[in-house]
């Protein structure tokens, strides 16, 4: 008697002739993208490109005009979440669908609770908890609270509550945005064990490096259609961008002529207790200076200090040597200093308010008159410049921020810094979530005020970044400044052997 074989499916998903529109806008137009059984596919795209709309179509969250979807060879009609979560669809955004006030192990199961009657089985849920997270290789208390635990234990606890569903599909979408390079090592170890049960990974990256790393295959997605896909073994970075973009990278970070001038800002001896100590540098005139360091470092506090975002103990500042007292926000822009935060969406935008109201925010009191009124022909003469300068893709400016891809949001918050006239622009991670043609575009704005004299601290923990854009580099690791290293010193050893000591 013969025997039955099962076979595994050919293609674990399927996405066939998808097209989605929202209004006039064509969002994806004829879209298909497949992926097989333990594939790790990655998606990569400008901001807009119309990744998100086709990732949020599998996982139910968005409906598709027109085309099909199939799972294990098996149509399926993903019109809601729930749909999608029981079509083993698991999706874990940047922004975490965590409730942090809640256990991990009720995190985990958050979905299910309802299934399970009046009563809790605490135990037996806190048991499987911890089995899903021992499986994934980590050690974390499933009592524990979530608003506890570090980003990268808050990332483990998604990718639990996805596993805890049986997840055929797991999409990732920037999950190293916020890791440092050791975490981002440790969620690797994840997707290739996920990988080997034969998850299919979809995989959505603005860092090249890491979807070379990682990927079986890349397919590249703009304005809504597929422009190529390939093995990741059969094509090269520069390929790759030239797909995303339409036109050839030459040289990826901008060359600067300016020589930097004078030191025109100083500081010295910050001290937050247990995150910034003693640090100390000066920036000179038309200068971008890099800080850098692993997660946890003391970067952002430091510039946050200078800026009064966060109080600092004690130190002191210098513009042109003349000490300045700076302690709110209000007296930093009045020095003329401008931060360009870390999270552009709680700390730099106010998404609820429109572009135009975003970027004059900072120079009300220069557009108005004594009695408090705008002047309105001014407001918007500065915000047609300004929009033309950045490039910021929008209808009106009148457009809610809210609703623009996240790199035109980070362009709307430097064109309120530049609204303000400032001296001193402290960026912190102005590329992070950015597409390969807006990082382009911000980098020759860098360039572009540099030259005009501004002075520039940028924060960044992509080192191949702060070797591409800085004068010199500053490194720091738990909360001290560990060194400072000139043009002729830049190295990825160098920085990386002072980053870990």
């Amino acid at each position: 008697m013969l025997k039955l074989v099962q076979m595994e499916p050919t293609y674990r998903f399927e996405l066939l002739n998808i097209s989605k529109s929202f209004g006039g806008i064509q969002a994806l137009q004829d879209v298909t993208l497949k992926g097989k059984p333990g594939e790790i596919h990655a998606l990569v795209g400008e901001n807009g490109a119309g990744k998100s709309t086709l990732v949020k179509i599998l996982s139910g969250a968005c409906r598709k005009n027109s085309g099909t979807i199939k799972i294990d060879g098996v149509e399926v009609d993903i019109n809601t979440p729930l749909n999608g979560r029981k079509s083993g669809i698991g999706i874990i955004y940047q922004e975490f669908s965590l409730v942090p006030e809640l256990s991990v192990s009720e995190n985990i199961f958050l979905h299910t609770l309802h299934e399970k009657g009046s009563l809790i089985k605490w135990r037996e849920m806190n048991a499987k908890a911890e089995e899903l997270i021992d499986n994934l290789g980590f050690k974390i208390n499933p009592r524990d609270k979530v608003s506890d635990l570090s980003i990268a234990n808050q990332q483990v606890v998604e990718i639990a509550k996805a596993l805890s569903e049986n997840v055929k599909v797991l999409i990732l979408d920037e999950p190293t945005a916020v890791l440092a390079p050791n975490e981002t090592t440790l969620l690797f170890e994840i997707i290739r064990k996920l990988k080997q049960r034969g998850v299919s990974i979809i995989y959505i990256s603005h860092r090249l490096e890491e979807v070379f790393d990682i990927a079986d295959t890349i397919t590249v997605i703009k304005d809504g259609k597929i422009s190529g896909s390939s093995p990741a073994s059969g094509i090269t970075k520069d390929e790759v961008i030239r797909l995303m973009i339409g036109r050839k990278l030459d040289v990826f970070y901008p060359k600067r002529d300016k020589i930097p001038g004078k030191e025109i800002f100083r500081a010295e001896n910050l001290f937050i207790k247990g995150k910034v100590n003693n640090v100390g540098f000066s920036v000179r005139e038309g200068e971008v200076l890099g800080i850098t360091g692993l997660v946890g470092s003391g970067r952002t506090e430091a510039v946050r200090a200078i800026f009064s975002a966060d109080k600092k103990e004690r130190g002191s500042l210098y513009f042109d040597d003349e000490e300045i007292r700076i302690d709110t926000p209000a007296e930093a822009v009045r020095a003329g200093i401008g931060l360009v935060p870390e999270d552009r969406k709680t700390q730099g935008l106010i998404l609820s308010l429109s572009i135009k109201e975003n970027i004059s925010i900072t120079t009300l009191q220069n557009l108005s008159n004594r009695l408090g009124i705008i002047n309105r022909s001014k407001e918007e003469r500065n915000l047609i410049q300004l929009i033309e300068k950045l490039a910021i893709k929008t209808e009106s400016p009148g457009k809610a921020v809210s609703d623009l891809s996240g790199g035109n949001q980070q362009k709307v918050v430097l064109a309120k810094w530049l609204a303000a006239d400032c001296k001193l622009l402290l960026l912190d991670e102005p590329t992070r979530g950015v597409d390969v043609g807006a990082k382009l575009e911000i980098y020759h704005l860098i360039n572009e005020l540099v030259d005009k004299g501004l002075t520039i601290v940028m924060i960044s923990s992509d080192i191949t970044e702060v070797i591409g854009m800085c004068d010199r580099i500053l490194v720091m690791k738990l909360g001290e400044v560990k060194g400072i290293l000139e043009k002729n010193e830049f190295s990825e050893e160098n920085i990386l052997r002072m980053s870990v000591g």
